[in-house]
């Protein structure tokens, strides 16, 4: 059977008909044109608004919990309900030793504001008491210098860390590195400037935070190791839903907190919101694959009813081809080739005018600096765009189907007696 797609006169057939009929074929390549212009741009938008939600996350790692205390609920061993367990750096030691699925574990001690000064500059800033990892887990990133190290916190050295905005209020333009600050009558050497990945309402607090070893703040402030709370981090191929009840378990057991207690040792899983968002979004997904594809759908009956109509106007022409030896699979191809063209062309069209929006929309925010909140980089991945052209192949074949089998089974006979 010769593939009539590769025919000159197929070709020059199908551009005869659709110049003859334009307002028909104009309308009917509308509805398969939306249906792919929706179906991309609706994509497209629906990972702006998935890129935007993640982007939130910054760049803090995934495999985390943060553990602290809270009043206890339960009478445990002699204690009474409403007691708060004293996390200490002890607690951080015992769980490194004793769970093997924990990787990292970053505590934190506030001191809440104190007054910092530089020469004749001053102004409250968060006290923190911190160990070196806490930059590996969280969403910090360095700007000048270094983060706290093991040696700092061996031999509690009066080194200090400061937010971006210590050191704009401070020092202003000149460095700071090697400078000393004051922290209640206390000088510390600045080591390095920090601040969050992402300037948002609740990262503002790293940006106003001055950062020393947790060992120096015990030893110069008297807090005795005692930890606000800290983030623990999975080890490689280890789930924190995993960790987590091996950690809260230990904590309980060495506070005497009762086992069965909701309180006393409080948690919260990024993981489980993490994946949360990640499961919402997969159903956002493939609402928006249903809503796009029912639109294609609507397009690709009306191609299907176009060919139909096709195929009862050429019943006369139709007959004389079969009547000169035309085949019916030469009659099939003929009737899918112009659907497919006619789908895959105005398809084509809906695909280029829908990347072309969702990429007007990024360089628009990209050029004007726009970074809303729940909203960043929408894009049109080349998985969508091959499973669109997929799609288009398909549709254009679904659509002439119907027509070709029908055109198929014309009988030359009574085809020639068509008016």
């Amino acid at each position: 059977m010769k593939l009539t797609v590769f025919d000159r006169d197929t070709w020059q057939e199908i551009i005869a008909t659709m110049k003859k009929h334009k307002l028909r074929t104009a309308l009917t390549a509308l509805g398969v044109f939306w249906g792919i212009f929706m179906l991309i741009f609706v994509l497209g938008m629906g990972k702006g608004l998935e890129n935007g939600v993640f982007r939130g996350f910054g760049e803090r790692a995934k495999n985390v919990m943060f553990v602290w205390s809270s009043p206890t609920s339960l009478p445990y061993k002699g204690f009474k309900p409403g007691r708060v367990p004293r996390l200490q750096l002890r607690d951080i030691e015992a769980i490194q030793s004793s769970i093997p699925e924990v990787d990292r574990i970053a505590p934190r001690k506030t001191l809440g504001n104190q007054v910092v000064s530089y020469g004749e500059a001053k102004d409250e800033y968060a006290l923190r008491g911190e160990l070196w990892d806490m930059i590996n887990i969280e969403a910090l990133k360095m700007h000048e210098g270094r983060y706290l190290n093991p040696h700092d916190v061996e031999e509690s050295r009066k080194v200090a860390v400061i937010g971006t905005r210590v050191r704009e209020v401070l020092f202003g333009e000149r460095s700071c590195i090697g400078e000393y600050i004051r922290v209640r009558g206390v000088e510390f050497r600045v080591v390095g400037v920090f601040g969050p990945q992402q300037i948002k309402p609740w990262t503002e607090d790293d940006m106003e935070a001055v950062v020393i070893p947790l060992s120096t703040m015990s030893r110069t402030f008297g807090t005795d190791n005692r930890v606000d709370y800290f983030v623990c981090s999975a080890a490689p191929n280890v789930l924190v839903s995993e960790m987590e009840p091996k950690v809260r378990g230990l904590l309980k057991e060495r506070h005497h907190v009762a086992p069965d207690d909701p309180r006393g040792i409080g948690g919260f899983n990024l993981e489980a919101e993490f994946r949360s968002v990640q499961n919402l979004f997969k159903g956002i997904e493939a609402f928006l694959w249903f809503v796009g594809i029912g639109t294609l759908l609507a397009g690709i009956v009306g191609v299907s009813n176009i060919m139909l109509i096709v195929v009862k106007e050429r019943t006369r022409e139709i007959g004389i081809r079969k009547a000169l030896g035309a085949t019916p699979g030469s009659i099939i191809s003929m009737i899918l080739t112009e659907s497919i063209t006619l789908t895959a062309l105005s398809g084509y069209f809906g695909l280029v005018l829908g990347t072309l929006i969702i990429g007007g929309i990024q360089y628009f925010m990209t050029v004007n600096n726009l970074e809303p909140d729940n909203f960043y980089n929408p894009q049109v991945n080349f998985s969508i765009g091959l499973g669109a052209i997929i799609l288009l192949i398909l549709a254009g074949t679904v659509a002439g189907l119907i027509p070709a089998l029908q055109a198929a089974r014309v009988n030359p006979v009574n085809a020639l007696k068509d008016e």
